[in-house]
């Protein structure tokens, strides 16, 4: 794994950009720029490209009573940043069965909201900077396509591929399905999310994952999951990905 960037300025929590910078750095793995030349970069959208954290927050008390899992107070979140979604499914007193319920609701809330959603800073400069770099972009997300592209606005035409409405564990699906698109192996695609269910579907799809150190899950957890990159701010993918050894061309 490599740590990437340094300060957040004002993408994501500074705890994030805390943990981030004190990971260590390890030996590169196959999957990292120096042995693959990527030619698809998939970014996540949730906590990864906008920051929605804020507003997930807001809502989940709400959805709690609803559909009735245990409340999560306001204490709580730091620690429950750490967990894995299936632990916090666990620790909520979710059962499978209500996932998919719980997840159409929240998508309809965010449809609702999807004006409100803002990138965190520095993400259409990042996306601008691996598409002049030559690389494909897609996104990949449980969010609706079009609460994306409004997000995104000008940045949207950068992205080539769509892939939305993924369910909770269901993104590997939809990895493997932009690859095709895309027209390339798994094995050049970069998968990047900041969710340790991220890390998982890169895994069950064949590509390579990167973290980062702003959204959801902490950065502490992320490294866990054994990223190629954990990177501490948008501007260090450009860095890390558009130099000769990460170049797609």
């Amino acid at each position: 794994m490599i740590v990437t960037g340094g300060g957040l300025a004002e993408a994501g929590p500074p705890s994030s950009v805390r943990g981030a910078e004190s990971v260590s750095a390890t030996t590169p793995s196959a999957t990292t720029p120096e042995a693959v030349s990527y030619r698809l970069v998939a970014f996540d959208f949730d906590g990864t490209l906008a920051d929605t954290f804020p507003w997930f927050c807001a809502n989940l008390n709400d959805v709690a009573a609803r559909y009735r899992f245990r409340r999560v107070e306001a204490d709580e979140t730091g620690w429950l940043r750490a967990l894995s979604a299936r632990a916090i499914l666990k620790d909520l007193g979710i059962p499978a069965w209500k996932v998919p319920l719980i997840a159409r609701h929240m998508r309809g809330l965010a449809t609702r909201d999807a004006g409100q959603v803002r990138l965190f800073a520095g993400v259409p400069e990042m996306l601008a900077g691996l598409d002049a770099a030559g690389f494909r972009l897609a996104v990949v997300s449980s969010n609706g396509e079009a609460n994306v592209r409004r997000a995104l606005g000008a940045s949207a035409g950068l992205i080539r591929h769509y892939e939305c409405g993924a369910s909770l564990f269901g993104k590997a699906r939809h990895l493997r399905a932009v690859a095709r698109q895309a027209g390339v192996e798994p094995a050049a695609m970069l998968a990047v999310g900041d969710e340790i269910r991220d890390a998982e579907a890169a895994a069950q799809a064949g590509c390579a994952f990167a973290a980062v150190a702003w959204g959801y899950n902490s950065p502490e957890a992320l490294a866990g999951a054994g990223p190629a990159h954990l990177f501490a701010e948008p501007g260090a993918v450009v860095r890390a990905l558009a130099d000769p050894a990460g170049r797609s061309y």
